[in-house]
């Protein structure tokens, strides 16, 4: 039975990571271990998770890396003690009781499979879908999710073969790190996963989805919301850095026109802010340009 290490990254989150680790003692698979890497969080989270999570290995990051550095830490030490699979979870997520079982067996579709996602609901809506499969949409420049927001239907249940998995929730072959690298830190918060998903195919892996696997999602509680200032700053920072990193896997051209759809598309949702009294989220739009151009 494969050796799985979960590595659950928080900060200042215990009171979410303890829930996602109790939901883990109903699975129905064994044979994992879970790391906790705390990211030098400045609330009591270190102490409560060294109390209340027996059994898990618990590393203190002196810096907060952000979500790739943080998970870079769990993979080194999971890579130097025997795993066979890495999975990356969010810390506010839950886990069905067959969810790890079920992800595990899709590596036997095809051995040049590397890498296995699964469903991902809302929570506490557990009949809407936030992730059901996803694809990276060139000239957005961003990883896109089918079924997003969308009532479950089944519309998102084929068992397929992929271009983008979030990093909510990425199951992958211990030996891929040794090929492919780690989680590119040069983000420290999203579309380190798309990055790190292009690498995967560019490696000629394949990225599976397995609607059979399902966890949910508690979206947006580590940073605040899905559009909260925070959120703001540095998915503009790095959907820029993003584009310029693979903008050979466009033409010329289209990257001409993805970098103006861009920044027009930012200007009219800072005007929106503007105009709706959100100071901080149009504030955000600017900094995440300008801390790019830094």
């Amino acid at each position: 039975m494969p050796l799985v290490y979960i590595i659950l990254v928080n900060y200042n989150g215990h009171k979410d990571t303890i829930e996602c680790i109790n939901s883990f003692k109903k699975i129905n698979y064994k044979n994992y271990k879970i790391i906790i890497i705390d990211n030098e969080s400045s609330d009591d989270s270190l102490n409560v998770l060294k109390k209340k999570t027996n059994g898990c290995i618990i590393i203190e990051s002196k810096k907060n890396l952000g979500f790739a550095g943080g998970n870079n830490l769990g993979i080194k030490y999971a890579l130097d003690h025997s795993a066979d699979y890495i999975m990356l979870l969010n810390n506010d997520t839950l886990v069905k009781t067959d969810f790890l079982a079920n992800m595990l067996n899709s590596f036997s579709k095809d051995k040049k499979v590397g890498l296995v996602g699964c469903k991902i609901m809302y929570y506490p809506e557990k009949n809407i879908i936030w992730y059901g499969g996803g694809y990276i949409d060139w000239f957005k420049f961003i990883g896109a999710h089918y079924g997003m927001k969308q009532i479950d239907n089944g519309q998102c249940d084929d068992e397929k073969e992929i271009d983008f998995m979030t990093g909510c929730c990425m199951l992958i072959k211990a030996k891929i790190f040794e090929k492919v690298g780690f989680l590119p830190e040069d983000y420290f918060m999203y579309f380190e996963d798309v990055d790190f998903c292009v690498k995967i195919k560019n490696f000629g892996y394949k990225i599976w989805y397995n609607p059979k696997a399902v966890i949910y999602h508690k979206v947006g509680l580590s940073s605040g919301g899905e559009e909260s200032p925070f959120s703001i700053e540095w998915c503009t920072r790095n959907r820029l850095l993003f584009m310029n990193k693979h903008k050979s896997n466009v033409s010329s051209l289209n990257f001409i026109l993805s970098k103006i759809f861009f920044y027009f598309t930012r200007l009219i949702r800072y005007l929106q802010y503007s105009l709706k009294g959100k100071k901080a989220n149009s504030k955000a739009i600017i900094k995440g340009i300008n801390n790019k151009l830094e």
